[in-house]
């Protein structure tokens, strides 16, 4: 098309030079040379002369180029000389330059490939979210079967072990011993419980936060190695939040079990709950070995793991509590190589 409108534009130099030789010769003008002339509508033009004054100009907005020598219509004939070589008109002693530009038409066409690659990447980006969601959905089934499925499984020998513990009552045996026996029973029953309730949307209740979080650390604390030193900085307040109890207790397990494994089974442990405007934040830091900043994300994903033994499923069961069941955020706060790391968990408060 610019070869095309380049010939168009060396026609009218042609028809320009014939007529410009009809009118010095007092010939009689044909309609040929003036229809020629006159039939470019769209091309934007400039004729200079052999000295660069501009003679006249067409198909340029005349708001623009109010006078032939305007600065504006100069700034147009800088386009247009960096649009196209010009032309040459020469007759007897005349010499002068057609100076063109790209038609309307032809500037649009030029931005049709970007068009069509920005409908194929719109279209690649629609097929990529369809096979993620889709991916996701069979993710979630799985998620969904295995945790059920656990939960059915332990659930058999659990109920031999609470008739059990009926026998063991009856027997004499010490209390103190059944009591030991009833807490780790109970706790099977909470496992079962949580399993269950992944399997499923779990009921969320408005729940003291402040307390669910030291009930959490106090258990954690009675069951983990003295070397383990364990921090407390929790307000001496009610703050509501929508909350599963067993779930959120995973949760705060998950991220402590995970600290203990980064410190080797010996360091700090401190957690902290502070109310932030709308939201409550609870943080698990630990001074263990650190995360590499380009992991913050991965540590999320199923199957990621920096362990010799794990399935990496911790921190994936974490983050679809926390953030698809109660709506909040968990992240990687902050982490420091040899220095430790800080989880982060952020709920919605419910007003009091």
């Amino acid at each position: 098309m610019k070869k095309e409108e380049r010939k168009k534009m060396e026609l009218w130099a042609t028809a320009q030079t014939e007529l410009q030789k009809s009118i010095n010769l007092d010939q009689d003008i044909g309609n040929l040379y003036t229809d020629v002339i006159t039939s470019n509508t769209s091309t934007p033009m400039i004729l200079l002369d052999d000295k660069g004054n501009i003679l006249s100009f067409n198909n340029i907005d005349e708001e623009q180029a109010t006078q032939n020598d305007s600065l504006q219509l100069k700034n147009i004939l800088k386009r247009l000389k960096k649009e196209n070589a010009p032309i040459n008109i020469k007759f007897e002693t005349i010499q002068q330059e057609l100076y063109y530009g790209d038609s309307p038409l032809l500037k649009k066409i030029q931005y049709y490939p970007l068009a069509l690659l920005l409908i194929i990447v719109l279209f690649a980006t629609v097929i990529y979210f369809f096979y993620r969601t889709s991916k996701i959905s069979e993710q979630n089934k799985l998620w969904a079967g295995m945790a059920k499925e656990t939960a059915h499984q332990i659930g058999t020998p659990l109920s031999s072990l609470f008739g059990w513990l009926e026998i063991l009552k009856s027997e004499n045996v010490e209390a103190e011993t059944l009591t030991e026996i009833e807490k780790d029973i109970d706790r099977l029953k909470t496992i079962t419980e949580r399993f269950s309730k992944i399997g499923s949307l779990p009921e969320l209740k408005p729940t003291n936060i402040v307390e669910e979080t030291r009930q959490a650390y106090h258990y954690l604390e009675a069951r983990t190695s003295k070397l383990i030193h364990f921090h407390l900085d929790i307000p001496d307040e009610t703050i509501l939040v929508a909350l599963n109890e067993q779930l959120y207790g995973w949760t705060v397990e998950n991220l402590v079990k995970n600290a203990i494994d980064a410190m080797k089974g010996k360091g700090d442990i401190h957690i902290n709950l502070k109310p932030q405007g709308k939201q409550v934040a609870i943080t698990i830091q630990d001074t263990g070995k650190g995360i590499p900043k380009s992991q913050f994300q991965k540590v999320f994903e199923p199957g990621f793991t920096s362990k010799k033994r794990g399935w990496g499923l911790g921190l994936s069961l974490a983050k679809r509590i926390i953030e698809k069941y109660h709506k909040g955020k968990i992240r990687v706060k902050n982490s420091e190589l040899n220095k430790g790391t800080t989880m982060e968990i952020l709920l919605n408060t419910i007003p009091s």
